[in-house]
This record gives structure tokens, C-alpha cells and sequence, in this order.
């Protein structure tokens, strides 16, 4: 089979979901950190490929290009394997609400997950975008690539952390994370390395295209620019963005995409979960023939 229908995906999505939900904390936190750290790696090079296209010349196009790069983050992130919060928004749910995992393995993931992810971009923003010179600095000479990829980032963090407002963030981190997780949901319908690529790169090309919000591709923009000592950018225009792109994340990717496709293929598929996460064996109902009741899915 060449690909996984709907309802396939479905299964294989929910499995992920409790696979997820039941990591240990220590691999939560590391994959964590490798999830954060390749969507930072594609931030950056989504900024350093994209600098020396003025708007006035490329027009949007220059997003165009940004968003194509910056699918490289997803598709390390999927194949490469790591745990990045905007995905398991998706995942997660599903597992819960198909009652294969307990509330608290849900929540426990998504908060280490989500400081794995901080640490893992802080990493790539600080030390390999800022300490190296890619992205450059205010005293970057004029015209040269130092100063082009400064000017690029201070644009992106502007943007995102002192430009939009409020409710412009939470809005675009809706729509962003619902094509990122409908980015991780057709990949698991692929059964090949190049399927999944193709799968991956479209939605994220287009959330980045039309100036969506994901929390840890925010994570990455707007540290780098403030370590990089772009002026106008505080921590309460970081903490600010993303609190409202988490929030935004999480309606996008647990209704959007999770709840929706529980209600479509999983609904009532599911047998109940122990306190301790262990799924509960069904209880004979005497009144069925026997003494036993059915054993399938209730």
C-alpha cells in the first residue's frame, strides 16, 4: 500500500498520541530540546536565504521562499525523530480523548516538551545564529551579509513580538498549527521518506507564507533577535507572543485538527483508562448471554 487512507491515519495517529503521552519526562525534555533545536535551525536559515530580497523588489514572494526553507524544520523534526509541542497538540488529544492516556501524562508532556523546545532554540539563537556571526549585528558594515540577515531577523521580530496585536497573534497561531499538524497527520499517511517530505512541505510552506504564528519558531526569532541586540524588543513583547501563540497553538491543533478527527474516525472506538494509565479490561455485564460481554471496541 502506497498510502494510508483517513481512518488508517487515524489509528496511526492516536498510537503516536499514547506513545507520546507515556515517554519518561527525561526523554520528553531531551526530544524536546532536539525539536526545538531543528525548528530554530530552519528559522535561521529561513532568515539567512531570505535577506537579500527587498520587499519592494520580491514583493510577498520573499515569504514565499522564507516558508519553503523553513518546512526543512518539520521535515527533520518527522523523520529524524524529536518531540515538538505544536504537533503533540494533535497527537495528545487524540489519545486522551480516545481514552488511551490519562489527563496528567497529557499535561506533564506538553509542559517538558514545551521547555525542551525553549532550550533547544535559546541553544541555536544564542550560540549558533548570534555567537557565530550568521545573523549578524547592529555593527554588521552596510551592504555586507552580516548586516542583511540583522536587518531580515529584525524585521521577523518585530513583527511578530511588537507589531501584531493580541488578538492578531492568538488568531494566527489558530491557523498556524492546524496546518502544522495537518502537516504531521499526512505524514503519517506516507509509507516513504519522499512521501512524507511532500506531505510536510505545502502546509508548512503555506502557514509561514501568510505570517502565521508557531510558538517555537517564535521561540527561535525573537531570542536571537534580543540576544543579538535588536532595539524595541523586551521580555514582555517575548512572553507576551508567546503565551497568546501557545494558546493560539493549542486551539488550532487539539480542536482543529484532534478533536475533529477523533469525532470523525475514533469517536467510540475506545475502551476507558485505568487511574494508571493501563487500558481497563471491559466488565462482564450479567446480563449479556453467558455472563460475558463483548470484547471489541465500545
Amino acid at each position: 500500500m502506497a498510502f494510508k487512507t483517513p481512518d488508517q491515519i487515524a489509528t496511526t495517529a492516536v498510537n503516536s498520541g499514547v506513545v507520546k503521552a507515556n515517554l519518561s519526562p527525561d526523554r520528553m525534555i531531551v526530544g524536546g530540546i532536539l525539536g526545538g533545536a531543528y525548528i530554530a535551525f530552519a528559522g535561521l536559515l529561513a532568515v539567512v536565504v531570505t535577506a537579500g530580497m527587498p520587499v519592494g523588489i520580491w514583493g510577498n514572494l520573499s515569504t514565499l521562499f522564507l516558508g519553503a526553507v523553513f518546512a526543512t524544520g518539520l521535515i527533520l523534526v518527522i523523520i529524524a525523530g524529536s518531540e515538538l509541542v505544536t504537533g503533540n497538540m494533535a497527537l495528545l488529544p487524540l489519545a486522551l480523548t480516545s481514552r488511551r492516556a490519562p489527563l496528567w501524562r497529557v499535561v506533564m508532556s506538553l509542559v517538558l516538551v514545551t521547555a525542551g523546545n525553549l532550550v533547544g532554540s535559546l541553544l541555536v539563537a544564542y550560540l549558533l545564529a548570534v555567537k557565530t556571526g550568521v545573523i549578524g549585528s547592529s555593527h554588521s558594515a552596510a551592504g555586507t551579509a552580516g548586516a542583511l540577515t540583522f536587518a531580515k531577523l529584525a524585521t521577523v521580530a518585530k513583527g511578530k513580538a511588537v507589531t501584531e496585536t493580541s488578538i492578531a497573534i492568538f488568531l494566527r497561531a489558530i491557523g498556524c498549527n492546524w496546518l502544522v499538524c495537518l502537516a504531521v497527520w499526512m505524514a503519517y499517511a506516507a509509507e516513504d521518506i519522499a512521501g512524507k517530505i511532500l506531505a510536510i512541505f505545502f502546509p508548512i510552506m503555506g502557514f509561514v507564507a501568510m505570517g502565521f504564528d508557531h510558538v517555537v519558531a517564535n521561540m527561535f526569532f525573537i531570542p536571537a533577535a534580543m540576544f543579538a541586540g535588536v532595539h524595541g524588543i523586551g521580555a514582555a513583547n517575548l512572553f507576551r507572543n508567546l503565551g497568546l501563540a501557545f494558546a493560539g497553538n493549542l486551539v488550532g491543533g487539539a480542536f482543529f485538527v484532534g478533536c475533529f478527527y477523533w469525532y470523525l474516525y475514533l469517536r467510540g472506538q475506545a475502551r476507558p483508562m485505568t487511574p494508571d494509565g493501563i487500558q481497563a479490561t471491559p466488565t462482564p455485564d450479567p446480563r449479556s448471554k453467558g455472563g460475558q460481554e463483548a470484547a471489541g471496541p465500545r
